[in-house]
């Protein structure tokens, strides 16, 4: 009788940090901070939609105006984008929807606002590339 040896499955493991495979580095607050900039960039677009315009237009800028962030933000920038780009590509159409929220908020006459939120996002923004590119 032949003897088969005792072995014992183990789950592949990533070439990176040792986690299993199929898995994602935990979230660090600079990806946090990265998330609350893309929501208040979304929620900037929609407030500049429903103020700068005139009644009929504010309906359709206010909603509009956020929709078509967040389907480019989708299609390009989000962790399962529909067109996989390469990163400097993904950071060009971040930084896209960023200065667009700027450009609202400078547009409304808050231009503070504007930099303060600019400034952050884009150290938000390069701060976390930086670590997506390093894992």
């Amino acid at each position: 009788m032949s003897e088969t040896p005792n072995v014992t499955p183990q789950q592949p493991q990533s070439p990176t940090e040792g986690r299993p495979a199929g898995t994602r580095a935990p979230l660090s607050g600079i990806d946090i901070l990265a998330f609350l900039c893309e929501l208040f960039a979304f929620v900037s677009l929609a407030f500049w939609g429903f103020v700068a315009w005139p009644l009929p237009w504010n309906i359709v800028a206010g909603i509009g105006a956020p929709v078509g962030a967040i389907l480019i933000w989708a299609l390009f920038v989000s962790p399962r984008a529909v067109f996989a780009v390469h990163p400097f590509v993904r950071a060009f159409v971040e930084l896209l929807v960023y200065a667009a929220a700027v450009v609202a908020w400078w547009d409304l006459g808050a231009v503070w606002v504007g930099i303060v939120f600019g400034v952050i996002a884009v150290a938000a923004g390069v701060l976390a590339g930086r670590r997506q590119l390093a894992s």
